[in-house]
This record gives C-alpha cells, sequence and structure tokens, in this order.
C-alpha cells in the first residue's frame, strides 16, 4: 500500500528543522528542544525552546539535538521526529511515511547510520539519506543531470558545504564543521575584547540577523542590546554597528572561502569553465547575511548569486528527491 503513505523530504538541520512534501513546506521550526532534566522529557520544541534559551532554571536544559550537522543527541532526536512525524501523519500511522532525510557531505557510517535509525525510529517505513549539497541542487533546480558543471555553497548553522555535481552525483565537494554557530560565536569574542561585555548566542545571532553583514554598508545600522559587564557582573547596554559584525565576521568568512576554493581546486578544469559561465548558487541560512554575495565574488572571481528559496530548498530538493530514487541510486547515502 505504498501508494497510501506520504513522501516527506526532512531537511534536519543544527538550527534549523525543515520538512517538505510535494511543493509545499510542512513544517519550518528551530531544532530546539526543551526538556525536564529529571524525566528526560520533552516539553517544548521549536521557536517555544529557542525562546527559553538562557531564561529557564536547572530544571529544564535546552538543547540542540544536533551539532555540526550531525546527531548529538540520539533519544532526542528520535523523540523529535516521532513527534513532528505523528503531527503531520496522524497518531496512529497506519501508513507509514517515506523519508528522504539530509545528511551533510562527508558524513562518517556511524553519523549516517544514527540518522537512518531515528528516522525509523521516529516511525518512517522506508529512510533514504541524500547528501545536503545535491538535494538543495535539485531543490533550486541546476541541471545537475547534465554532463556540465553546477556548483552549489551551503551556508548552514552548523556546517558550511560546497560541492560541484554533474551527471547527478558530486564531482568534488568539501565541508567545513562550522557555520552560523560559528558566527554568532565569533561576534560574542567580538563584543566582549572590544567592549569588555558578555552577551549570549541569541543576542549575537540577533546583531547578525539585523545589522550583519559580510561586507562593510553604504548605510551602517546600529542597535543596541544589553549584556553584562565582566568586570563587575553587572548589566551594561552596549551599542553596535554594522561595521562591528563586520569586523567580528572576518574569520569564519574566511574559513568558508578556503573551504570553497580547496573544493575548485579538486574541480576538473571542463566543469571549472561550466561554473565560471554559470555562477555559483549558495543556500542556506547563512546566504541571508548581507552582502555574502558579492563577499564570496570578490574573494573567489566566480559570479555568485543567491538562489529564490535558500532555507528551503534542501528539504524540497529531498522530497522531489524520493521521486528520483532509481536516477540518484548511486548516488545517495548507503547505510
Amino acid at each position: 500500500m505504498a501508494f497510501l503513505s506520504r513522501d516527506l523530504g526532512i531537511d534536519l538541520g543544527t538550527v534549523n528543522l525543515v520538512i517538505a512534501e510535494g511543493n509545499e513546506i510542512l513544517l519550518q521550526e528551530p531544532t530546539v528542544v526543551a526538556i525536564i532534566v529529571e524525566e528526560q522529557k520533552m516539553v517544548e520544541w521549536g521557536r517555544a525552546a529557542r525562546d527559553m534559551v538562557g531564561r529557564v532554571s536547572d530544571a529544564i536544559e535546552v538543547v540542540r539535538p544536533l551539532r555540526n550537522g550531525v546527531i548529538a543527541e540520539f533519544e532526542v532526536t528520535e523523540n523529535l521526529l516521532g513527534y513532528l512525524v505523528k503531527k503531520i501523519c496522524g497518531p496512529m500511522l497506519i501508513f507509514r511515511p517515506r523519508a528522504m532525510i539530509t545528511v551533510p557531505y562527508g558524513i562518517t557510517s556511524v553519523e549516517s547510520r544514527a540518522v537512518y535509525e531515528a528516522g525509523i525510529g521516529a516511525g518512517c517505513g522506508e529512510v533514504y539519506l541524500i547528501q545536503q549539497p545535491l538535494a538543495a541542487a535539485i531543490g533550486v533546480d541546476l541541471p545537475i543531470s547534465t554532463p556540465s558543471g553546477n556548483m552549489i555553497i551551503c551556508l548552514g548553522g552548523g556546517a558550511n558545504q560546497a560541492a560541484v555535481m554533474a551527471m547527478n552525483s558530486i564531482v568534488s565537494a568539501e565541508t567545513s564543521r562550522t557555520g552560523g554557530l560559528a558566527m554568532d560565536d565569533a561576534i560574542i569574542f567580538h563584543v566582549r575584547k572590544k567592549f569588555g561585555v558578555i552577551i549570549g548566542q541569541p543576542t549575537a545571532e540577533q546583531l547578525k540577523i539585523r545589522i550583519g553583514a559580510a561586507l562593510s554598508q553604504e548605510q551602517s545600522q546600529i542597535l543596541e542590546v544589553q549584556g553584562q559587564d565582566q568586570v563587575s557582573g553587572l548589566p551594561k547596554p552596549v551599542q553596535l554597528s554594522t561595521d562591528d559584525i563586520v569586523d567580528a565576521l572576518q574569520t569564519p568568512l574566511a574559513d568558508m572561502v578556503s573551504v570553497i576554493r580547496r573544493v575548485l581546486e579538486k574541480t576538473p578544469p571542463e566543469l571549472l569553465s561550466d561554473i565560471i559561465d554559470r555562477g555559483v548558487a549558495i543556500c542556506g541560512g547563512g546566504a541571508l547575511l548581507r552582502g555574502i554575495d558579492k563577499y564570496l565574488t570578490k574573494a573567489l572571481g566566480i559570479p555568485v548569486y543567491l538562489v529564490d528559496n535558500p532555507t528551503t530548498c534542501t528539504a524540497e530538493g529531498a522530497t522531489r528527491a524520493l521521486g528520483m530514487r532509481q536516477l540518484l541510486r548511486l548516488s545517495l547515502v548507503r547505510v
């Protein structure tokens, strides 16, 4: 009765979890879970759990079950996926859904097995794994089934990935297990070093989103945030400008460029000429940073452009890949 089961594309990210079916996004929430420590019971998830970061007692622990793109808390991940599958498909699960779950390029066999078992434990009847760059390329309609070269850069919260594809497979790729969260850490370090004020990860993320940029902007924005004086320990407001965030992000951005350059160095010249002609697509939450396309274009000497659906293309590509399983059979991750 496979025709009665649902086909789900699941982008299991460090920062955000996206579930798609067909051309519809069913769910897009932060990959954050709040747990009662003594009972190990999930009490909140998604945005509600994210809003609890740094605001709850020791009785409740707020965790990110994935780190650097892979599962760090297996039981929490399995329980979260199980809750979401039942929420989407109904509590009885008479016809178990098929799921295509995304994983980072270069994932180990142990890490991929954990994702597979989490999907099965969550109630999915069939689970397939696809590398995130490949799923993203399908989700943005890159012509990867042709012999010509196509390149995509996935800027996620826990990992940055760059891949060159042709004939429905990855020709060269590399993953750096640092991403948007590393940018947040860089902002925290910069604010502490320059202003002597300690801020938390949610505040750093808001600074990155609201006034952050990869390059200096013509109109610099200013945002005041509350932090903790590192000497007195008392609350202290601090004003930061766009240029402050630009300065803070230079190291993680340079690391990102190094990863992309290494992929380009491993790419055959014929495919490289195609990429120069067509440009490079960027997707993921990190692609929303102001000026990141211009920054990468200048650093690489190749046109870089932002796709239309940067935060959902990977999940959309995963659900499309379910219908292309035979075509992609040699490229799917084996478990």
